[in-house]
């Protein structure tokens, strides 16, 4: 049985393990995020949420993500 290599990743400043090289796609959906509720940004970047599935997490990336709250 292969084991799967961890790495270590921080969201919104919480240090997160997830599997290596797995796509910034999946992680959202892991956590359950409203892709189109938020804003995404990857070591200070702003991602294009077209490139989501493109987009392989590193070691000790930080991911930002902002929630849109409506209101008056």
């Amino acid at each position: 049985m292969k084991k799967v290599k961890k790495i270590k990743i921080k969201i919104n400043g919480k240090n997160i393990f997830i599997k290596d090289k797995e796509n910034l796609s999946k992680i959202l959906k892991n956590f359950k995020i409203p892709i189109k509720k938020v804003a995404i940004e990857l070591n200070r970047e702003i991602i294009n949420k077209k490139k989501l599935d493109s987009i392989k997490v590193k070691k000790n990336d930080i991911i930002e993500i902002v929630h849109f709250i409506g209101g008056g």
